[in-house]
């Protein structure tokens, strides 16, 4: 069997660091009782150990501890902030560069008094703020838009678009899965709503995601049900966080997120970046020269550490295929991103996306080049 070279890691990040699954098997053993669903001590530990990450997580984004929603992933985060702010009907603006988490609950409600709006992310940052304001209406609720895409790693305004957002009262919800852990982002500047996943930057497990919010726009609940307080009454409790959590939460899963967090708080979310923008930029430099190799970066754009390119005619899936055939794990295909392939004109061929993370090296890039000329050559 071949040892796979992952570069993946917009998929999910692997490896994990080892105090990942080390607190997740010690949460089995250990953490046995039911957050918040009873007064002794195994119930209450489990509480306060999950209250703990909530306070890494609302420190990292600049958020209170009982905004800090603990979701499935980023797409059930996602769900409840579109639909629970859009409730009731309005318009929502996109840009160009969302995945189908953003995309598809929106169109979803489009028979129910939802219209939407697609903003063309440009070069310039300028340009893409102003594609987004020439949209706004009288009934536009809110600007949806993701922090980087998770096709192109191209990094959206949302700080300039937070700002014009907050010019003319309209939440701004911030897709943050390609963007936590490898650039800063805060409800300060960023978002009035970050919605993000664990299992990638943030080097946490599957299963886990987070919604965090400033406040000012309320969120209907996507689902109902038991939250450990109230249990009398029959509608909803109005606190955060419980307000938007219920049902027993994944501690394991959750106290895995709290090592990776901190994984990413001790090695710095700049010295991350760097690291992994280094490799980018020399897995570039290697392929740029091959005939029939097209790379999806624009010259003036900014861009979070992912680089999409495509092999002269071959579908990126073959070209994927190939690749993992000789030991490296890349994405061919679609990401999940029709309204982002619509826009960069790969509906045909979709990308190969190689996404590396700060536990590659150098020699691993430059031996994956190797096998793209060789792929060329075909």
């Amino acid at each position: 069997m071949i040892n796979m070279i992952y570069f993946d890691n917009s998929a999910t990040s692997y490896p994990k660091p080892a105090s990942v699954p080390q607190a997740m098997a010690a949460a089995v053993v250990q953490l046995g009782g039911n957050p918040g669903r009873g007064g002794h001590s195994m119930a209450v530990n489990a509480a306060k150990a999950v209250y703990g990450v909530r306070e890494q997580a609302a420190e990292m984004f600049g958020a209170q501890p009982e905004n800090t929603v603990f979701t499935v992933n980023c797409t059930h985060a996602l769900n409840t902030a579109i639909k629970g702010v859009v409730n009731g009907g309005g318009h929502i603006i996109i840009s160009s560069m969302e995945h189908n988490a953003v995309s598809r609950p929106i169109y979803a409600m489009l028979d129910n008094g939802v219209s939407c709006s697609v903003a063309r992310a440009a070069e310039s940052d300028d340009e893409t703020v102003s594609n987004f304001d020439k949209l706004i209406r009288g009934d536009t609720k809110a600007i949806v838009c993701t922090a980087v895409s998770n096709v192109t790693g191209k990094i959206l305004p949302v700080e300039q678009l937070a700002k014009l957002c907050r010019e003319k009262g309209i939440c701004l919800i911030c897709d943050a899965a390609q963007a936590a852990g490898v650039i800063p982002l805060s409800l300060d500047t960023s978002a009035d709503i970050i919605c993000t996943a664990g299992h990638k930057g943030l080097f946490g497990p599957s299963g886990t995601g987070l919604l965090i919010t400033n406040g000012r726009y309320p969120i209907t609940p996507l689902m109902e049900g038991g939250t450990g307080t109230t249990s009398l009454e029959t509608a909803q409790p109005d606190i955060m966080p419980e307000r938007l959590e219920s049902g027993t939460v994944n501690v394991p899963g959750i106290m895995g997120l709290g090592k990776g967090i901190g994984f990413v708080k001790a090695k710095g979310i700049d010295n991350i970046h760097r690291k992994e923008e280094v490799l980018c930029e020399l897995f570039i430099d290697r392929i740029k020269n091959i005939d029939g190799i097209k790379i999806y970066r624009e010259k003036e754009g900014k861009y979070a550490p992912i680089v999409a390119f495509n092999v002269g005619d071959m579908h990126s899936d073959d070209a994927a295929q190939y690749l993992g055939e000789h030991g490296f794990a890349l994405r061919g295909g679609y990401q999940c991103a029709a309204v982002t392939h619509h826009f960069l004109g790969t509906l045909d061929c979709g990308v190969v996306r190689f996404s590396p993370s700060v536990f590659n090296n150098e020699a691993q890039v430059a031996r994956l080049a190797d096998y793209v000329k060789k792929l060329s050559l075909f």
